[in-house]
């Protein structure tokens, strides 16, 4: 940072509705970057559910830059999406961050470690007994980064998914399948 220069201030914050244009539009940023927009289908409507509706399954912190030309017009420059898990063999709950990001001009000023802190403290507060996510394996810069921070990248594991059609077969009894649903 140049001292001439300073770098305006920035803060993190619980998302609000009025927030979910900005943070669709960082999800889209995202996707791009992970060269993934085929699966995006994600909106606004879509999303306000999920994190306000009467039974959100997930919260969102954003990160603002005064003065900055962010997403959908606003000063939002990165998020944190993430939702409480569970492991069986801690018997605790856990943090699951889904999505970090932050545009690409706002990066290098400590706003994805303050994120990733922020997300850590809130771990902590709720007694959970880990917090965890997954990374690209091609993503070397954001794996870096992570185990600069202590996070340990599991080689051992795999993510399996099941979604669209497969998910919908996963919901359909199989002829000699249990009987006790």
């Amino acid at each position: 940072m140049n001292a001439a220069f300073p770098l305006p201030p920035a803060r993190l914050r619980a998302a609000t509705p009025a927030d979910l244009e900005a943070i669709v539009a960082l999800i889209a940023e995202l996707a791009a970057y992970e060269r993934l927009e085929h699966l995006l289908q994600v909106t606004p409507a879509s999303l306000h559910p999920h994190l306000f509706g009467e039974r959100p399954v997930a919260e969102c912190l954003v990160a603002e830059v005064d003065g900055a030309a962010g997403a959908a017009g606003t000063p939002i420059v990165g998020f944190a999406l993430f939702f409480t898990n569970f492991s069986t063999f801690l018997g605790k709950p856990g943090l699951y961050l889904e999505d970090l990001y932050v545009q690409p001009a706002h990066r290098g000023r400590g706003l994805g470690r303050a994120l990733l802190e922020r997300l850590g403290a809130l771990a902590v507060e709720r007694g959970c007994g880990r917090f965890e996510w997954s990374v690209l394996d091609w993503n070397t810069p954001a794996i870096g980064f992570y185990e600069s921070m202590g996070a340990t990248v599991l080689p051992d594991w795999r993510i399996c998914r099941v979604t669209g059609e497969a998910l919908q077969r996963f919901a359909r009894p199989t002829a000699g399948a249990a009987a006790d649903r």
